[in-house]
């Protein structure tokens, strides 16, 4: 794969995994199969990972007959459609979307090729798949219910801090879902009581201005988007803890990095789950008849030293229903 002018193809990993095929006769030489992941993030994400983790784990063995390449955007949903047409032109067998903006670029670059997403709250709603029992057309996936995960996290963010009453939401201004998302925070924040402190921008320059620009007392907390576009949780991780301000995430992989919570589906599991889906069809199944799944599994992660840098003390109610508790 080579990459366009703006798109970036910093990394391909190189997985042979031994399939069914490769199974059949240790003296068979089998076909190699090219799967592709698209993701507008900076690199292999949670998810991506897990597919592959999920592969090896079904009995298929590195070095054998498969390999991943992963095409990546660094925040620029723009990129997405191209990157997906070059994986198309590289012939790749398979693609595996992260998200619902790179499933919506797999989408509309081929009605060939198999794709199965990982994420993504309303896949109806989207127009990707006609219903979750039968999806149709070349495609299936792992929704993440992240939308209907917002009042639980929102709800969380409460209890984590005492007097939480304004929550930031910067968001791209320029995407549609984006957009489209935010009724649901503003009925999460008036069911409890809170306010929504609303700041579109345009630009990651502009992103940056804005979350820098907070000052102290004007919020109480920032909720993080989903959506990567912008890299706009990435500058809430670089900048929030330096401003000593509160963060909710919806991955644990920012309170690893200082993020003070996260709650939502894992998106690790979320890849182990496409992984069965992708099993099905490289076994011969058509996409459209493998039902799209919903996550099996949540995760709480608080980040004690975190809380600790910010004076906060975690009730006890929250740790104890919490998957992982960070310390250092």
């Amino acid at each position: 794969m080579t990459a366009g002018r703006g798109l970036l193809l910093v990394l391909e990993i190189v997985l042979t995994i031994a399939g069914p095929m490769a199974r059949a006769t240790e003296a068979q030489s089998p076909r190699l199969v090219k799967i592709g992941a698209l993701t507008e993030s900076w690199g292999p994400t949670p998810s991506i990972l897990g597919f592959r983790d999920g592969l090896q784990e079904l009995g298929y063995r590195e070095n054998q007959n498969f390999v991943i390449g992963v095409r990546f955007t660094q925040g620029n949903i723009a990129e997405l459609p191209e990157a997906a047409r070059a994986l198309v032109r590289h012939g790749v067998d398979l693609i595996v979307a992260s998200g619902d903006n790179a499933a919506k670029a797999a989408r509309m670059a081929t009605t060939r090729i198999p794709i199965v997403f990982m994420g993504g709250s309303d896949p109806v709603g989207a127009g990707l798949v006609k219903s979750f029992a039968r999806p149709g057309g070349n495609i299936t996936g792992i929704a993440d219910l992240e939308l209907e995960l917002v009042p639980k996290r929102m709800e969380i963010f409460r209890e984590l801090i005492p007097g939480l009453k304004r929550v930031l939401l910067v968001y791209d201004a320029t995407s549609p879902v984006a957009v489209s998302r935010l009724e649901v925070h503003r009925d999460a924040v008036q069911r409890l009581g809170l306010a929504l402190v609303e700041r579109p921008v345009r630009t990651e320059d502009e992103a940056r201005s804005v979350i820098s620009g907070v000052r102290k007392g004007e919020v109480d907390g920032i909720f993080s988007p989903r959506l990567l576009s912008l890299n706009i949780p990435g500058l809430i991780l670089e900048i929030a803890p330096k401003r000593a301000i509160p963060t909710m995430f919806d991955d644990a992989f920012y309170v690893e990095r200082a993020g003070l919570a996260s709650y939502a589906a894992s998106l690790y599991e979320l890849g182990r789950q496409a992984a069965r889906l992708g099993d099905k069809i490289l076994k011969g199944a058509r996409p459209g008849d493998v039902p799209v799944e919903q996550p099996t599994k949540f995760e709480l992660v608080i980040n004690l030293k975190a809380a600790k840098a910010l004076g906060i003390t975690i009730p006890q109610s929250i740790l104890v229903r919490a998957d992982r508790l960070i310390e250092r």
